[in-house]
């Protein structure tokens, strides 16, 4: 944790890769065929080299499906008394290899051509490497199929190896799979080696150890004594211990390895997407870890101790760590900006819906949007430390109510970078410690943001008080964290929030959908309704507080209204889906479902009868964060604006108003569709608590018997 995922710094240069499968994904434990899982990773690489990869296939499995194959064959020729005199006889490994070498590769080609791919098979042995003439022409051999768009499938050529088993014997050019695949890519000057295995890649100890880690990214010199492996798969010969092997061999002479799972269906894709899948090997992998790597709960309590460093600050002090925030990042402007750009263009290759890419860039001048709303934060009230209320219990006895930090916040959010530095300026202001979780898709964009962030903190307080936590697996033990860690935020889509709140005992505060309805009533202005109505969905169509539904007065379906509120948003390229009776008068598709969070050029439209059916469609069809209604009869207004229960009403307004920054928050932290604590925009307020201070002279309780209670209400004094 902690460390920027090296993954992307060149996985976007990779275009030739050599992919090694093992024979424990290949074969299940008995030596029958994996089907499923082969099936699987055939369609992976049609799919690369359908976008362009140059993919080559390093398989083992051939001894196991042919000793799988002969004791079939043995079986069904046996009789049940030579059954019985020799049932355990077993066969000669080189037989085993030949026999199973056509049926692997009978599969291989049978599976490829249903998905019109042509594969090869190259089979070779140690010695044949020593001879350079070979090793060229194997190099232009392969070259030769890789540009006919072939897959090359290899194969250690065990039927004629002259090692004898068992396999141990390391003095050879290559001695098993694993090894073979390393030496291919440096033979065939590969940009990536990928070793598939039944694991999801290197842990520090055996898979089955719960107190096991997976290693995210191998330093030679920090875990090459420190892991202990597991055993070998019952069906192959090389397990853990020779894949980091030809890892460490690969790596070291400049060809970045992943060994990752072979039992997922898209691990390589990912990987080729920039995620970290696995245990990532590469020759700079020392430096990249550099800073200490640190647990869970350290990074936790260290933004504990940094937060109470910082409430200790004198109100100016606190002030003038947020104004070298902004500084900071108008003076890093186009470093975060080339940073984000990164981002895009990765999220782009990687096929991204366009609504996440839109809240993924950083768009011209928001940079200095952010760091005009951190100064606006910086000149807010200080509201650490505010008296909310005094009161006198007894003769100099004088209790207040003051406000304090929360403590730790965990947050977790997807795509905007933008929102990474809001909230690190709220937790500043609000006194509290920060961890930060956001979308593997922005990764160096908050990266970049964190580290600008983090540069201006004083060493009094420490760097340490904002952390950022790069990896997904550190998240299920931030969450066990209830002892350390206050509150946990969670901004994204209702799948991450109902999974956040299943995982811990933290209180969750957040929205999980932005359905937002706009209301136009049959005493609405139009031109005023067709304003607020395009602007609600058009100005910010990814926005959570972005118009999904338009409901409409069924008067206006009569008098033209509907249609001029229509024909505004398909003017601006907004697709309409309807409710029953809407898609009926309009002629246009039904809509699936009401409650459909869009994030595009895309809304609902519905006809309701009154002012009460639309608060009934709401209530039933809403996510409690933002809804509108537009009308001239101001005792309909009224009854929508009190009947309907959401964070956020309003009327004749955009639902786009529902801002922290648009309500003078400064900044947000996010929008709670929660009822306790904090509701709608969440700004500083809405990370304060209270404790309660009580000054006194020497009073005792003693049963109650000497105090003479006033509780008498005192003024205020800030």
């Amino acid at each position: 944790m902690g460390s920027i995922d090296p993954t992307r710094t060149f996985i976007r240069k990779v275009k030739r890769l050599v992919v090694k499968v093992g024979t424990a994904v290949v074969t299940r434990g008995d030596g029958r065929l994996a089907l499923g899982r082969l099936g699987a990773l055939c369609e992976q690489l049609k799919e690369l080299n359908s976008r362009g990869y140059e993919v080559i296939l390093v398989t083992s499995g051939a001894v196991g499906l042919g000793r799988q194959r002969l004791r079939y064959r043995r079986l069904a020729n046996s009789s049940f008394a030579d059954l019985q005199t020799n049932p355990q006889g077993d066969f000669d490994g080189k037989a085993c290899a030949a026999v199973g070498q056509s049926s692997l590769m009978a599969l291989y080609d049978t599976m490829f051509s249903q998905l019109d791919v042509t594969s090869s098979q190259l089979l070779v042995t140690d010695s044949v490497f020593s001879d350079t003439g070979f090793r060229q022409q194997l190099s232009e051999t392969v070259n030769a199929l890789l540009d006919l768009r072939v897959i090359p499938i290899f194969n250690e050529n065990d039927a004629v190896s002259t090692r004898k088993t068992p396999y141990e014997d390391s003095s050879g050019i290559f001695w098993d799979n694993d090894s073979l695949a390393g030496l291919l890519a440096l033979e065939l000057k590969a940009d990536l080696l990928v070793l598939l295995s039944d694991v999801e890649g290197l842990y520090s100890g055996p898979p089955s150890d719960p107190n096991s880690k997976l290693i995210q990214t191998f330093v030679k010199e920090k875990h090459l004594g420190q892991i202990t492996f597991g055993a070998k798969s019952r069906v192959g010969r090389g397990g853990m211990t020779a894949k980091v092997n030809a890892a460490v061999y690969a790596s070291c002479a400049g060809i970045p390895v992943v060994i990752t799972s072979g039992f997922a269906t898209d691990n390589i894709i990912k990987v080729l997407q920039g995620e970290m899948k696995g245990t990532l090997f590469h020759k700079d992998a020392h430096l990249w870890t550099l800073v200490k790597e640190v647990s869970a709960r350290e990074m936790a309590i260290s933004a504990r101790e940094s937060s109470r460093r910082l409430q200790a600050l004198k109100s100016e002090d606190r002030r003038k760590i947020l104004m070298d925030v902004a500084d900071a990042l108008e003076e890093n402007e186009n470093m975060i900006l080339a940073e984000n750009s990164a981002d895009i263009e990765a999220a782009e290759e990687a096929g991204y819906e366009k609504p996440l890419i839109s809240r993924l860039a950083l768009k011209p001048g928001r940079i200095k949007l952010l760091a005009n709303s951190v100064r606006k934060l910086a000149d807010m009230e200080e509201p650490i430390g505010r008296i909310l209320k005094r009161s006198e219990l007894a003769s100099d006895l004088v209790l207040e109510s003051v406000s304090c930090s929360l403590g730790v916040l965990l947050v977790v959010f997807e795509s905007r970078p933008d929102a990474l530095v809001q909230i690190a300026a709220l937790a500043i202001r609000s006194g509290n410690g920060l961890l930060l979780k956001g979308g593997k898709e922005a990764g160096r964009s908050n990266a970049a943001l964190h580290k600008v962030i983090t540069s201006v903190i004083p060493d009094t307080v420490g760097e340490k008080l904002i952390g950022l936590v790069t990896s997904r697996e550190e998240i299920p033990d931030l969450l066990k964290l209830d002892n350390v860690i206050d509150l946990v935020i969670p901004r994204g889509s209702n799948k991450l929030v109902s999974q956040i709140k299943e995982s811990t005992k933290i209180p969750v505060l957040g929205h999980s959908d932005g359905i937002c309805h706009v209301y136009v009533d049959k005493s609405a202005d139009i031109e005023m309704a067709k304003r607020i109505v395009s602007d609600a969905k058009v100005d910010y169509p990814a926005a959570c507080n972005a118009m999904e539904t338009l409901l409409v007065h069924e008067d206006l379906a009569n008098n033209g209204g509907l249609i001029e509120l229509i024909t505004e948003l398909r003017k601006e390229g907004v697709s309409l889906y309807g409710g029953k009776r809407a898609s009926a008068l309009l002629k246009i598709n039904e809509a699936s479902s009401f409650h459909h969070e869009y994030n595009a050029l895309t809304c609902t439209v519905e006809i309701v009868d009154d002012v009460f059916a639309a608060i009934d469609h709401i209530h039933e069809h809403g996510s409690s964060h933002t809804d509108c209604i537009i009308a001239e009869d101001q005792e309909v207004a009224e009854i929508f604006l009190n009947q309907v229960d959401s964070a956020a009403v309003f009327h004749n307004a955009s639902t786009r108003f529902c801002d922290g920054a648009r309500f003078g928050l400064g900044a947000e932290v996010g929008i709670s569709t929660s009822r306790i604590h904090a509701r709608g925009p969440v700004g500083v307020e809405g990370l304060l608590t209270t404790r309660w201070i009580l000054r006194g002279s020497g009073q005792v309780v003693n049963g109650d018997k000497g105090v003479a209670y006033i509780h008498r209400d005192l003024t205020l004094k800030n």
